[in-house]
């Protein structure tokens, strides 16, 4: 691997994308000097961020914002508050951004951002006070046609709505296409919140379409009920696939039976998100979760879940990957020789930028369509994307993780090539 140029990208998560990169890159014969251009972010920024607490006195929290490459267009990707955030992952998510844009054929590059805090110990006028001054900080970076950030792990569509506000106070109008995944009143689209999880049940469909396997048969087991996880195990229930397993930070349920998703749905908010608390299932850890016989596996919490340790007790027939890199290199390569069907992360959790997109183009246009088009277009996109990655993996007969990577990387490299280097 590459001399790193700074000992903060030197985390686990960005060894893991630049790996990738490394063998894809390798497979396709890559142009030496499009492989440098390409292996690290196009730009970088670390700030600090102080709050004024409840109590009167100072915190400062670090924040950063990652563009890795914006040859195609504007860069895109979402911001994150946890505990965890550091720049090496905040590069790696930009990267990944990068190739799951374009493997989408959406004309963005890719950026990511995030502030290390845990936003559920902070009050409401504290995690606002923290996005104002945060969105105050990168305010350089951002716009609707240079850097356009949408909700991650940790934030939702106020904080959106938040950065979008502070922007606009900046310039002085209105500018709702600053940020994706706003509330609708204020430029938002149908079918945002849901968008990422949609998306992984697309692909899915797709995944047991090509294998031969009944969507009635199918029992799921989703690692992760947030945003991503909750609505998948929603639209894969209401697909007539069975969810026998899902969990949280705090553990899961397990019931081969089949659990109750929308009972489970109304009641774990009042159940102080507490999954146990609902009685739907018997208890289980997260890495049981992941040993589970089943016909899908989606691991769809934070990134590096499947590891050699555990990559040969898995039990799927397909891994759908919701998460950002939830398989390590090692992992991946003996989840292959098990003969699991894989759907890649950048090909699986691309709805939620695809949908992004969506309502980029509706704020540009101020022209706003409704939630069937949202859906028949994210459709078109996630099936038509899946087709294509099975048709590269099949001519260069590579995994589907490669094909997606390679795909991805000869957009971004093709339209390098034909911009040229400057000066």
């Amino acid at each position: 691997m590459a001399q790193l140029p700074s000992r903060e990208l030197d985390t686990p998560t960005f060894r893991l994308a630049m790996s990738q990169f490394d063998e894809a890159a390798s497979l396709m014969a890559l142009d030496p000097d499009l492989r440098e251009r390409l292996k690290f972010p196009q730009r970088s920024l670390a700030v600090s961020v102080p709050v004024r607490m409840d109590d009167g006195h100072v915190e400062v929290f670090t924040g950063y914002r990652v563009q890795h490459d914006s040859s195609r267009g504007p860069s895109k990707g979402g911001i994150r508050f946890h505990p965890d955030v550091n720049l090496g992952e905040v590069a790696a998510l930009a990267m990944w951004m990068t190739w799951k844009c374009a493997l989408a054929d959406l004309p963005y590059g890719g950026a990511k951002g995030g502030v290390a805090v845990a936003p559920k110990r902070l009050s409401r006028g504290e995690l606002q006070r923290l996005t104002r001054r945060y969105a105050a900080e990168i305010f350089p970076l951002i716009g609707p046609d240079k850097d356009v950030p949408a909700p991650d792990v940790g934030t939702d569509a106020q904080v959106m709505a938040w950065i979008m506000d502070t922007y606009s106070q900046q310039v002085g109008f209105s500018v709702p296409g600053v940020v994706t995944g706003k509330p609708l009143s204020i430029g938002g689209s149908l079918g945002r919140e849901e968008a990422t999880g949609r998306g992984v049940v697309y692909v899915t469909l797709e995944a047991l379409r090509h294998l031969n396997l009944d969507i009635r048969n199918t029992t799921v087991a989703i690692q992760g009920f947030g945003n991503v996880g909750s609505h998948t195990a929603r639209i894969m229930h209401e697909c007539g696939a069975r969810i026998v397993a899902v969990s949280d930070v705090n553990g899961g349920i397990y019931n081969p039976k089949g659990i109750d998703i929308p009972t489970l749905l109304a009641g774990y908010k009042d159940a102080g998100r507490s999954l146990a608390a609902m009685n739907l299932g018997e208890a289980l850890s997260n890495d049981e979760l992941l040993q589970l016989d089943c016909t899908v596996l989606i691991p769809a919490a934070l990134s590096e879940q499947i590891t050699e340790r555990n990559a040969t007790r898995l039990k799927c027939r397909i891994l759908s990957e919701g998460a950002n890199g939830p398989t390590t290199l090692e992992a991946d390569r003996i989840i292959q020789d098990m003969g699991i069907f894989v759907i890649p992360d950048i090909l699986a959790n691309s709805g939620g930028v695809i949908v992004s997109y969506f309502e980029w183009v509706q704020d540009a246009q101020r022209f706003f369509w409704k939630a069937s088009d949202i859906q028949n277009r994210l459709r078109d996109l996630m099936t038509s994307a899946f087709a294509r990655t099975m048709e590269f993996a099949a001519l260069k007969r590579t995994s589907m993780r490669m094909a997606a990577l390679m795909s991805g990387i000869d957009k971004v490299a093709q339209a390098h090539s034909h911009r040229g280097l400057y000066p």
